[in-house]
């Protein structure tokens, strides 16, 4: 299927049926609704390598899928949906999919801002960039400096940051620039396995590995005064950000419900048009099975990253003497979770749908009553990172996203090397002294994860995050630049 363009920065594959080969049995799929590629030409010959756009026309053909399935401009190929895919379907009789969301459950991404000028942190780069390496356990499985009962675990996952703000870690004032409050409702530690609390008990407040990070950041430029002045954001200010999400809890949490999900569709005949595709129908006890433990997953990667940001905190208090209270943070997201929300679904209706977000970023516009008050004149803040050595941005919603994209949008650079490749073709200590030299401090678990990381494994990012403003998705308030990383 070749998607074609339809209109500036918008690519559409039309519902037809798709023919699909199981073994040696040939069976068909019909599309209900088009498949959506928001790209300029630079990205969608990227896209279009891969699978992304078999991947977003099959979730087309699942059940009760409405308006239009999506891959934002940062789309790569995932598990089942591709990485950055949004679809939405009816609560009652739509498919739910944990390919949807994925296997790191609420990966999300968080920022701080600082009382501090570049000038200031310039001469302790290295050892502030030292301090959080040091303050945040990280690597492939890393565990967290906390020793939690499981009593703690089960509030944790039932209750998010609250836990968190009860026991010492982060402020009150937390909980409102946070997506849900840093609290998914809905969750129920009671179902969730005892081999995922084990993997998960010792990892709380760790980064792990892979695209995790913890990177300072400078203002390098103001896009809209107006908004950055409201979300307290000035050139030349130091910034920092998190990304990193639900570690073993999470993928724990996703492998235990695709193997329910895949006895159930083997004993009912069920087939979807690809065997990683699996879902259940919302509304059903198998379906609120699922939510119940992805909601609990969210609340893990709510928690831990608060409990990072708390360190990072401190790391900047032992080095530069900044009072906790003095970073405050400017928004906390999600990239990887399942919401139930109320859209436009055409032709003049409104409906709650389910809406599936894997590697795509809610984006609210001015207005929406789920926008903290602070910010609802402007639109919910946007975070979108890029690679380390290259730009990050600072956005927020506009209200074009209710209708093209379920008020969504990209949520990073987005592959466009597999690590592998970029393992054979980049050496992780070249990579090091690169970024160094463009005065970027770093610190890693390993100079391997460097080469996955390089910043040429991505897509531009601001090709990416221009697809969006463009559309009027999202409208661009800052650009971030690395000065130092720590990457696991």
């Amino acid at each position: 299927m070749i998607p074609r363009r339809v209109d500036e920065g918008i690519y559409e594959v039309s519902p037809e049926m798709k023919v699909v080969k199981f073994n040696e049995t040939i069976m068909n799929f019909t599309m209900a609704v088009p498949a959506r590629i928001y790209a300029n030409e630079y990205l969608m010959e990227r896209i279009a390598r891969d699978k992304s756009v078999d991947q977003i026309t099959n979730v087309a053909c699942l059940p009760g899928i409405r308006k239009q399935v999506i891959a934002m401009s940062d789309a790569h190929q995932g598990y089942g949906f591709c990485i950055g895919g949004v679809a939405a379907t009816d609560v009652e009789g739509g498919a739910i999919s944990p390919g949807g969301v994925g296997y790191d459950i609420n990966c999300g991404v968080r920022l701080l801002r600082t009382p501090l000028k570049y000038a200031e942190v310039a001469p302790v780069l290295p050892e502030l960039t030292e301090a959080l390496f040091q303050a945040i356990p990280s690597g492939l499985g890393s565990r967290g400096k906390l020793k939690i009962t499981n009593t703690d675990l089960d509030r944790v996952l039932d209750e998010g940051i609250n836990w968190a703000i009860d026991n010492g870690y982060g402020f009150e004032k937390d909980r409102v620039n946070c997506e849900d409050n840093g609290f998914t409702q809905g969750a129920d530690s009671s179902i969730v396995s005892a081999k995922a609390k084990a993997r998960g008990i010792r990892q709380l407040g760790s980064l792990g590995s892979g695209n995790h990070f913890i990177e300072i950041q400078k203002v390098a430029e103001i896009l809209d005064p107006v908004a950055a002045k409201i979300m307290g954001i000035e050139k030349d200010q130091v910034t920092v950000m998190i990304h990193t999400g639900s570690r073993a809890m999470g993928h724990q949490i996703c492998t235990d419900s695709l193997q329910e999900i895949d006895h159930l569709m083997h004993r009912e005949g069920i087939i979807a048009p690809d065997r990683e595709l699996g879902y259940v129908i919302s509304g059903t006890k198998e379906a609120d099975r699922y939510l119940a433990q992805m909601r609990a997953a969210a609340n893990f990667a709510w928690t831990n990253r608060h409990i990072i940001m708390h360190w990072a905190r401190g790391a900047f208090n032992n080095v530069l003497n900044v009072k906790p209270e003095d970073m405050e943070l400017v928004y906390g997201l999600a990239h990887n979770i399942l919401k139930q929300e109320e859209h436009d679904l055409g032709d003049g209706k409104r409906g709650m749908v389910n809406v599936h977000r894997k590697g795509a970023t809610r984006a609210f516009p001015p207005g929406h009553k789920d926008v903290p008050l602070n910010y609802r004149e402007i639109g919910q803040p946007v975070l979108i990172p890029g690679s380390m050595g290259t730009s990050s941005y600072l956005c927020v919603g506009q209200q074009k996203a209710m209708d093209l994209s379920f008020a969504s949008t990209a949520h990073g650079g987005g592959r466009e090397m597999s690590r592998s490749k970029a393992k054979r073709k980049f050496f992780g200590k070249n990579i090091k002294q690169e970024l160094n030299d463009r005065g970027i401090s770093v610190r890693a678990a390993s100079l391997k994860v460097l080469a996955e990381e390089a910043p040429l494994a991505y897509k531009n990012i601001d090709e990416v995050v221009g697809v969006s403003h463009n559309l009027g998705i999202v409208k661009k308030v800052a650009r971030l630049v690395p000065i130092g990383v720590t990457k696991g």
